[in-house]
């Protein structure tokens, strides 16, 4: 017979074996490695796309037709922003005997234009420039005192628009001005003979050219 002592020895030893089953499970389940959890990264807002710029419209070439005591009368294309000079440089430069002070270098280019460069001592026909018909003037603050149809304003023009006139230079030209400002605005073309050294023959040279009208 089993006596209570071996009872107890078996109770004892099931008691340890169920202890050791026990902390080997705890240890496995200790050393069990912890899932590792992957979180994406918050997306970003990058910088807002950019426009592309819009194209900005070129102005083309301009073609100026340039006649008269100038080395090669044609027409020629000239780039935008040219003045009358770049078209009298185009065609060679004026001819000997052309009256270089009757047209205006300065005065910027325009499409369609004529440029006509007069012999000095002959009355310029058609006139030093001629713009396109129903065109405008390139510049107002450099040529107010021209109209469309290519006329001088001797009420409006200026100093250097004056002198465009065959046979009017810059002391001709400060008188018109000071008899303007003195007596107000001419009536007629044919008062600017009251300002002196205009006479009649210089008054026939320039009749076509000039007006008093807008």
């Amino acid at each position: 017979m089993i006596g209570w002592r071996q009872l107890v020895g078996v109770g004892i030893a099931v008691i340890v074996l169920l202890g050791a089953g026990f902390g080997i499970a705890t240890l496995r389940q200790q050393s069990r490695p912890v899932p590792i959890e992957i979180i994406p990264p918050a997306a970003t807002e990058g910088p807002p796309p950019t426009a592309a710029p819009a194209p900005t419209a070129t102005a083309g070439p301009l073609h100026v037709y340039v006649s008269g005591a100038v080395a090669h009368p044609a027409v020629y294309e000239l780039p935008a922003g040219s003045l009358i000079d770049d078209a009298v440089r185009a065609a060679g430069g004026f001819a000997a005997g052309a009256d270089t002070a009757a047209v205006n270098l300065a005065q910027p280019a325009a499409d369609g234009m004529q440029v006509h460069v007069p012999v000095e001592g002959v009355q310029a026909t058609p006139l030093p420039i001629s713009l396109p018909p129903g065109a405008e003037a390139p510049s107002t603050s450099r040529m107010g005192g021209i109209t469309v149809d290519g006329l001088i304003n001797i009420n409006t023009a200026n100093q250097t628009e004056l002198e465009m006139l065959p046979g009017i230079g810059p002391s001709t030209a400060t008188k018109i001005i000071a008899h303007r400002e003195a007596n107000g605005p001419f009536a007629a073309i044919e008062l600017i003979m009251d300002v002196p050294g205009i006479g009649e023959g210089k008054f026939e040279a320039i009749r076509d050219l000039i007006t008093v009208g807008p």
